[in-house]
C-alpha cells in the first residue's frame, strides 16, 4: 500500500508539474493569436521563475553549455529557443547569423536589459536610453575613451601602473592574482575618468563595484541575503560618493572656471546638445557607474586569463615572448617605454588576447527587445519579447572554430570570422565603448609580464564559476616571479 502511495504521489507531481508549465505558456502566449504557432520552439518554464533554474544549476555546474545544450537536445538545432529568463518571455538566439540581425538591425530591436540591471548599472546609462540620447553620450565619450589621441596620452599611466604593480606582486609573495589586477585595472580606469581621488575614495569605490557585479546578472529579489539586495545597497553607497565628488568639482567650477578638461568627468559635466541641454547630476553618476563597471571588469578578467592560459602553453609564452623581445630590440636607444605604433605591432599577442576572450567570453549574453514582431530564420519574434544573445554559442560553434574550446591562438593565422561569428564587445551601434582601451591595458601588461615574469599558479585545479563572470573560485591564488636569466 506505501509503495502505491508512493508512485501516486510522484505520479501527481508530474501532472503538476506538466499543468503548470502549460499554464504559464499559455499565459504569455494567450494574446499572440496565429503568431504563437510562428514562434521558436521552446520552454517557457515555471511560473514566476520561468527557466533560471535549469540557467543557474547549469552555470553553478562545470558545464555551462549544458543549459542550451538541454534545449538543443529537446527541440533539436533550431538556433533560437522561446524561454523565459530573468522575469520575461524570451528568445535565445545562438547563431551566427541571427545574432548579428539582432545586435545590428537598431529599427527592430532596442536595449531589453533585465530590471536588476537597469536598477543597478542606471537607468540613464547606456543599458536603457533611447537611440538618440545613446548616440549623443557615445560620441561624447568615445574619444576620451578610445580615440587615438587619448589611448597615446593614457599609455604612459598604463606603463608606469604596470611595471609598478608586478615589482610589488613579485616582493609580496603568494597573492590573489585576480584581485590584484581588478585593483590595477580599477586603478587605471578611474584615473582615466575621475583624475585624481583620495586612496580611500578609491577603495571605496572598488569595493562597492564588486559587490554590484554580482548582483548585475542575478535575479531581481531584493530581500537580505541575495546579490540583488546586496548589489542594490553598493550602489546607494557608490551613487553617494559619487554625488558628493559632483557636488565638489561643480562648486570648484564656478569659484575658478577650468581652462581644459582633464577627465571623463569634465566632459560629461561641460557637454551639451544642439539645444543647449546640459546631462544632470544623476545622467552623469549612471553614464560612470557603467564605465567604471565594466571598465576594470572585463580588463582584469581577460588579463588574468591570458596570462594563465599563456602560462600553461609553453609554446604560446615562447613565441609571444620572442615576439615582445623583437618589439624592444627594434626600438631606438632613445626612446623610453612603448608606443601605439608597437603595440598595433603586436600580431600574435593580439592573436592570443582575441583567442581569451573567444574561449573566456567574458560576457555570456547581451539583452535586447524587440520593437515590433521580427522573422528570423523562419520564426517569429513578437513585439516586446526579450532577445537574449548567447555569445557562448557562437564563440563555441564547431563549424566556425574546430575544436573550440582548445585556446590556439595560431587559429587566427590568415583567419578573419564572418559577422557574427567573433563578438567579444557585442556588436552594432551599442558596441562596447572602451573595446580599444580594454585591449591596449591587456596589450601593456602581457608585453611587461612576458619580458620580466612569469606565474606560478598554486591551484590550477580551482573550479570555475561562471557568473557573473567566467573566473577561479579562489581568485587564481599564486606568485608572480621575476624570470630567471
Amino acid at each position: 500500500m506505501g509503495f502505491e502511495l508512493l508512485v501516486g504521489f510522484c505520479l501527481g507531481l508530474l501532472i503538476l508539474k506538466w499543468v503548470l508549465k502549460i499554464l504559464n505558456c499559455w499565459y504569455y502566449e494567450r494574446n499572440l493569436g496565429d503568431k504563437k504557432y510562428d514562434l521558436p520552439p521552446g520552454d517557457l518554464g515555471w511560473p514566476f521563475i520561468g527557466n533560471m533554474w535549469s540557467f543557474l544549476r547549469a552555470f553553478k555546474s562545470n558545464n555551462p553549455e549544458s543549459f542550451i545544450a538541454s534545449f538543443v537536445y529537446r527541440f533539436g538545432n533550431a538556433g533560437l529557443y522561446k524561454a523565459h529568463m530573468f522575469g520575461n518571455p524570451s528568445v535565445i538566439v545562438t547563431t551566427a547569423e541571427a545574432c548579428r540581425k539582432v545586435l545590428t538591425d537598431d529599427e527592430s530591436f532596442k536595449p531589453g536589459w533585465p530590471s536588476s540591471t537597469k536598477n543597478l548599472i542606471g537607468k540613464k546609462s547606456f543599458v536603457d536610453i533611447s537611440d538618440e540620447e545613446h548616440k549623443w553620450l557615445r560620441k561624447l565619450t568615445a574619444a576620451p575613451v578610445n580615440g587615438h589621441e587619448a589611448l597615446s596620452v593614457y599609455m604612459k599611466y598604463i606603463e608606469d601602473n604596470v611595471k609598478l604593480a608586478l615589482e610589488k606582486w613579485a616582493d609580496m609573495g603568494q597573492i590573489e592574482f585576480l584581485t590584484e589586477l581588478r585593483k590595477l585595472t580599477f586603478t587605471i580606469i578611474m584615473h582615466i575618468f575621475l583624475s585624481s581621488e583620495s586612496e580611500q575614495v578609491m577603495e571605496t569605490l572598488e569595493r562597492e563595484y564588486t559587490v554590484l557585479n554580482y548582483g548585475v546578472r542575478a535575479m531581481a529579489i531584493n530581500i537580505p541575503g541575495f546579490a540583488y539586495y546586496n548589489a542594490l545597497k553598493a550602489r546607494k553607497k557608490l551613487v553617494a560618493v559619487l554625488q558628493a565628488i559632483v557636488t565638489k568639482r561643480r562648486e570648484n567650477w564656478r569659484k575658478n572656471p577650468p581652462t581644459m578638461k582633464k577627465d571623463m568627468m569634465d566632459e560629461l559635466m561641460d557637454a551639451k546638445d544642439e539645444n543647449g541641454r546640459r546631462l544632470d547630476d544623476e545622467e552623469i553618476i549612471d553614464v560612470l557607474v557603467m564605465y567604471l563597471n565594466a571598465g576594470h571588469e572585463s580588463s582584469g578578467h581577460i588579463t588574468m586569463w591570458a596570462t594563465v592560459l599563456l602560462q600553461k602553453h609553453p609554446d604560446v609564452f615562447k613565441r609571444a615572448k620572442a615576439e615582445q623581445e623583437e618589439i624592444v630590440k627594434k626600438r631606438p636607444s632613445d626612446q623610453k617605454g612603448l608606443t601605439l605604433k608597437e603595440v598595433r605591432q603586436m600580431e600574435y599577442l593580439s592573436k592570443v588576447i582575441d583567442e581569451t576572450l573567444r574561449v573566456i567570453t567574458f560576457s555570456l549574453t547581451v539583452f535586447r527587445e524587440a520593437k515590433k514582431d521580427v522573422r528570423i530564420s523562419g520564426y517569429t519574434i513578437p513585439k516586446g519579447w526579450k532577445v537574449l544573445v548567447w555569445f557562448r554559442s557562437v564563440h563555441f560553434d564547431p563549424e566556425t572554430y574546430s575544436e573550440p574550446k582548445k585556446f590556439d591562438p595560431s587559429r587566427w593565422d590568415g583567419f578573419t570570422p564572418k559577422a557574427g561569428n567573433f563578438l567579444p564587445f557585442g556588436g552594432g551601434s551599442r558596441l562596447c565603448p572602451g573595446n580599444d582601451l580594454a585591449k591596449l591595458e591587456i596589450s601593456i601588461f602581457l608585453h611587461y609580464f612576458l619580458l620580466n615574469y612569469e606565474l606560478e599558479h598554486h591551484n590550477p585545479a580551482s573550479p570555475v564559476m561562471y557568473l557573473p563572470h567566467t573566473r577561479p573560485k579562489d581568485n587564481c591564488i599564486g606568485r608572480v616571479r621575476r624570470q630567471t636569466f
